[in-house]
This record gives structure tokens, sequence and C-alpha cells, in this order.
């Protein structure tokens, strides 16, 4: 653990859910039950009625429970992150997927970087042994690494910075980099904990593959990157009269996943054949980007009943609209239900778990 930082007794835990089964249940409380032993855990659960209720049941007793309560929100994990944010009354918060599982020491030492920072990226991780699509999504993280960082399912922050900053835009697609960007752009400090490694555990390969195009329409809040992954498909088929360029292009996907492997000592957690996959990973991106912009060119990607378009905003336009008075594009960051001066965690006692 870093010394010096903010504990685990002055922080919380939000985790927001959406399930329509319940296949992967049980191993979720029994990490929730580890987990509330060491830091007070809300599950903040959008989830169909009856699947509400049958979590309520099988929850651990130490695990808050309750609905999501801005339905303004196109995307439903803001939703789920911004309810969660204002009911639990801690200043130091991680925010993590359902998929994520921490270790205690992973994570005292993200909530102890909150001491020189407002947000804190942590890098997640399979650990073995691994289905072909987690080696496959492996490569991905690998290439992120050696060209920046990778985006996680977790992050950890300062409930009072984000709470000035309005909270954040709930009708974006890439959630993750745009709560770190409405951090940014009202003058909070990042900390890219590239070497904070946090186990996460691999989705269903039918899951694997819905996320594919979805996963490139991200790209749209990334210019430079949308753009350099625009530019593979041509490349790949010019390589294709030239099987020396193909291999070319290979190999140079192959060395940056590697030197992203080996960068903050990931080594460590990434086994030494990872960097391999990174050659189905880049055709897997340039063929997934393209029917992205088909989809942009409809209206938006399709997500639950409606459609994203915007996937992310850019840190200057959300500086602008602060200099011009306002927050960050949201819907209003009051808990719905709860009536000015009530105190929320009073209000979440008659909407939770009995």
């Amino acid at each position: 653990m870093t010394s010096g930082g903010p504990q685990l007794s002055e922080a919380g835990y939000i985790l927001p859910l959406k399930w329509h089964d319940d296949a992967d249940l049980e191993p979720l409380c029994s990490y929730l039950e580890e987990l509330s032993r060491w830091i007070p855990v809300l599950v903040v659960d959008g989830s169909p009625p009856e699947v509400f209720a049958a979590h309520a049941r099988a929850l651990p007793r130490a695990v808050r429970h309750c609905r999501p309560r801005h339905s303004g929100c196109a995307n439903g994990k803001v939703a789920g992150v911004l309810t969660g944010v204002q009911l639990m009354e801690r200043e130091y918060l991680v925010i993590a997927d359902d998929d994520v599982r921490y270790t205690r020491a992973a994570l005292e030492r993200a909530v102890a970087l909150l001491a020189g920072a407002d947000v804190v990226r942590p890098q997640n991780f399979f650990p073995g042994p691994l289905p072909w699509h987690a080696r496959w999504d492996t490569a991905r993280t690998l290439i992120n690494r050696a060209f920046g960082s990778d985006y996680p399912g977790t992050l950890v922050l300062r409930r009072s910075t984000l709470q000035a900053a309005g909270g954040y835009s709930g009708n974006v697609l890439f959630e993750n980099l745009e709560l770190l960007r409405t951090v940014r752009a009202a003058g909070g400090r990042e900390i890219r904990a590239d070497d904070l490694f946090v186990p996460r555990v691999p989705c269903s390969a039918p899951h694997f593959r819905r996320q594919r195009v979805r996963q490139a329409y991200d790209d749209f809040a990334q210019p430079v990157r949308l753009a350099a992954e625009l530019a593979l498909l041509p490349a790949i088929l010019v390589c294709l009269r030239k099987p020396a360029g193909l291999a070319a292009l290979a190999a140079a996907g192959i060395l940056a996943a590697e030197a992203g492997r080996r960068r903050a000592h990931g080594a460590g957690v990434f086994s030494p054949g990872a960097a391999l996959w990174a050659p189905l990973w880049i055709l897997e991106r340039a063929l997934c980007v393209w029917l992205a912009v088909g989809w942009r060119l409809r209206g938006g990607i399709p997500y639950g009943d409606s459609r994203l378009r915007t996937a992310g905003h850019s840190v200057r336009r959300l500086r602008r609209m602060r200099a011009a008075g306002g927050h960050c594009p949201r819907e209003d960051f009051s808990v719905p239900g709860v009536a000015a001066g009530e105190d929320p965690a009073a209000a979440f006692s008659a909407a939770g778990r009995a």
C-alpha cells in the first residue's frame, strides 16, 4: 500500500449493474461478500424487476442495493454511477464494472493514490488460464499500453471533484473516457497507474462478439486514433498483393503489443505469447471501424432501446461549456426523488434492499 494517502475507511465502492440473467450471480456475490469486509459497497441495479428482486435476495447483507435514479441518461451505466455518487457519502470512490475483481492490496493502493490526484486509472488484466477471446482482447490492451494507456472497467475518484463538475454526460457511449475528460476539464488531475493491475473476469464469447463494433465506435471520441484505424483496411488491401508487406504489418503489430506488454511491469501479468494475437485484433479493428462509420451515418450505434451518436466530448468542448457558465453536457445531477435538503442516505434506505 502507498503510505500517507487516503485509507479504505474513507472510501466507498460503487457497482453499476444491469443484468437480464443471473448466470454469473454466485461468483459476483462471493466477491462482494469478501469486498464488503474491506469497504462499504453499493450496487446500483438497473435490472428488470424480477432480476432486481432476485439480486435483493441473493446479495450479501452488508451490500447496499438500490435502483438508479437518473432516468434521463441514455447510458445506463452513467445513471448508476451518478446515483451511487450521490448516495455513497464517502469522499473517495471506487467505481467498477461487474467483472472487475479487486484484491485488497490493489484497492488500498488505488485509494491511496488519490492523495495526489482527482481520478486514478488502473490497468485491468485477465488472469489465466484464458479463453481464446480473452487472449484476443488482451492484444487490444497491449497495443493501447504501447501508445499510451488502456481504458479499464474501473476508475477511482474524488467525489467532491465530480460533484463540482456537475456530473458527466449520460448520453455518450464511451462513458469512462467522458468521466476522465470531465474531471480534467474541471481542473482535476488524472493519474494513469499503468502498473496497478486489477483482475477482470473474461466475458462470454457471444458477448465478446457483440462488443466488436461498439468498441470501434468509441474511436469517434479519439479523432487521431480513428484516422489511423480507418487507414488500416486500405493498407491491408494493398499488402494482400505483397506478402512481404503483409508480414511486415503483422510484425509491426506484434512488436508494438510486446512493447506494451513490457511497459510498466506488464510482463508480470501478461503472458509472453499475448502479443502474438495482435495481428488478429488489428484485422478486426480494420473491419469494425468501417462498420462503425456506417452506424454513425445511420444516426448512431444501437444501445439498449435507443441509439447513441456521440462517443464522447473533447476536453476542449467541456472546458468551453464551463467557461460559458455551464457544466458538461449531462442530465440534472441531483437525485430524482430526493427533496432539496434531504439526506440522500435517508432517501436511499426507503428505496434499497430490506
